[in-house]
């Protein structure tokens, strides 16, 4: 397959930045986001058959890729996922799409969580891959999870430490991070690897990764908080996903921890893969996508 045949590459102007992104097909929009360290070419094997029955766009989330890098700040409010959320939400209203369906892994999942919350007339249905909401994991921490999400911890930490180590040697990093189950560095495809690449060797990538992870240990938690306390849920369908090699139903039981944060019940299931679900197994996700999304 022709990698993202038919697709064309694309850049918007929200009010803050530049969002890369590209689109085909036609037909009811999904939003597709990646995760870290990668861009949103991690799609590739997955988008292209979808686009029979749907508009998929799939897009650089804030300060990812080559979409705009807010500047640091002592809060970190350009990275939290309120935020980021927003971006998106601006960013689909500019292709003129005001209600779409999502699809998320990874940190994207992550915005996807917060988009369910924030602008549930926005989101018809949610599909969710490897995560439960970040308030749970550090909730939750344990050795295990320090040491098998040590990056959480580490990534956190003040600026400039991780970022002067990693922009030393980004494509080690790289492979390093993304081993968390043992892979061969042929493992993702030429196409994808040169652009997570390219993009990583910008050291205001590296620092735009580094704050989305201290957002997370900061600012996300007060607003997750807060909408628990609110009794915030989902409300639209939602399915969640999990590689079965993966660390999430190792540690937890997903789909009782994400009924806790949801009104109607929760779908989901592990694939057999590991956490780079849509890259591994691009076959079973698109049958769960078309299946879900019917």
């Amino acid at each position: 397959m022709d990698f993202f045949k038919d697709f064309k590459i694309s850049y918007v102007n929200i009010k803050n930045g530049i969002i890369r992104y590209r689109r085909a097909g036609a037909g009811p929009p999904i939003l597709m986001l990646h995760g870290n360290p990668q861009t949103h070419v991690m799609w590739h094997k997955v988008a292209p058959a979808l686009t029979k029955r749907f508009t998929i766009i799939c897009a650089d989330i804030t300060g990812y890729g080559k979409s705009y890098k807010p500047k640091l700040s002592n809060d970190h409010k350009h990275y939290s996922k309120i935020n980021m959320a927003s971006d998106m939400v601006e960013f689909m209203n500019l292709l003129d799409f005001n209600k779409f369906y999502f699809v998320g892994h990874d940190r994207g999942a992550r915005i996807g969580h917060r988009l369910a919350l924030n602008y549930p007339d926005k989101v018809l249905k949610i599909i969710l891959l490897d995560i439960i909401p970040t308030i749970e994991h550090f909730e939750r921490t344990n050795k295990d999870f320090a040491m098998g999400y040590y990056h959480w911890f580490w990534l956190a930490q003040r600026y400039p430490i991780p970022e002067s180590v990693i922009n030393k040697a980004s494509e080690e990093w790289f492979f390093a991070h993304t081993s968390r189950e043992k892979k061969d560095n042929d493992f993702f495809d030429p196409n994808a690897l040169a652009d997570y690449l390219v993009c990583l060797k910008n050291p205001e990538t590296i620092r735009a990764i580094c704050e989305d992870y201290r957002a997370a240990a900061s600012i996300d938690l007060h607003d997750d908080r807060i909408s628990r306390s609110q009794n915030i849920k989902i409300k639209m369908p939602i399915l969640v996903l999990w590689g079965k090699k993966g660390k999430i139903e190792q540690w937890y039981d997903p789909l009782t921890i994400w009924q806790k944060y949801c009104v109607q019940d929760v779908k989901g299931y592990g694939i057999d893969t590991g956490h780079y679900l849509a890259e591994e197994n691009p076959e079973q996700i698109i049958k769960s996508i078309n299946t879900f999304l019917k």
